[in-house]
């Protein structure tokens, strides 16, 4: 795993997202604030190594469970739009398409990479997009992050469904996300 994430760093805002759903809890959690200390979450552009990423998720899937993961993707989903918006990549009037063809630039931007890893669109159609993800990004973090940049495109019904898993011997995660 080392070698995967090393020259990989992630924009602090991300970092920040994952430990502010427990701010509330630093007291009980220490082991999670221990991960992060030493580095500087105050820009949210700042350059933070990717393990710390990767760290925070294994500690939380490990500690508390998929569906913390899960709420984290929605945070983080939440503040990747917000970005889109300020940045002008989208609008409150772009469709689902428009949302994940700016996630896939964005994530080129805020995720700085050698190998240039991040999400791919697999195939798309009137009511659904298959999402490949390149980069090692938490599986299920994904999951709510999808679910929310989605929902944000005023369609309702939306589903993330996870249809090929590296952890199953897939190459890359791909989700298929689909809506009414």
């Amino acid at each position: 795993m080392k070698e995967l994430v090393e020259d990989i760093y992630i924009d602090a805002w991300a970092i920040n997202d994952i430990v502010g759903c427990y701010h509330d809890k630093k007291a009980d959690y220490p082991d999670l604030f221990q991960i992060v200390s030493g580095y500087d979450l105050t820009k949210p552009t700042n350059k933070i190594p990717f393990k710390v990423y990767v760290e925070l998720c294994s500690w939380i899937e490990r500690k508390l469970g998929q569906f913390n993961l899960i709420k984290i993707g929605r945070r983080i989903g939440e503040s990747t739009y917000s970005l889109m918006l300020e940045t002008n990549m989208v609008n409150a009037e772009s469709k689902p398409l428009d949302v994940m063809n700016a996630l896939v630039l964005l994530a080129q931007k805020g995720v700085k990479d050698p190998k240039r890893r991040g999400w791919e669109i697999v195939a798309h159609t009137e009511k659904s997009i298959q999402m490949r993800k390149t980069q090692l990004f938490n599986t299920h973090v994904q999951v709510g992050l999808l679910d929310t940049l989605v929902r944000k495109c005023k369609v309702y019904g939306v589903q993330v469904k996870l249809v090929k898993e590296e952890s199953k011997g897939a190459e890359f995660d791909e989700y298929l996300i689909t809506w009414l």
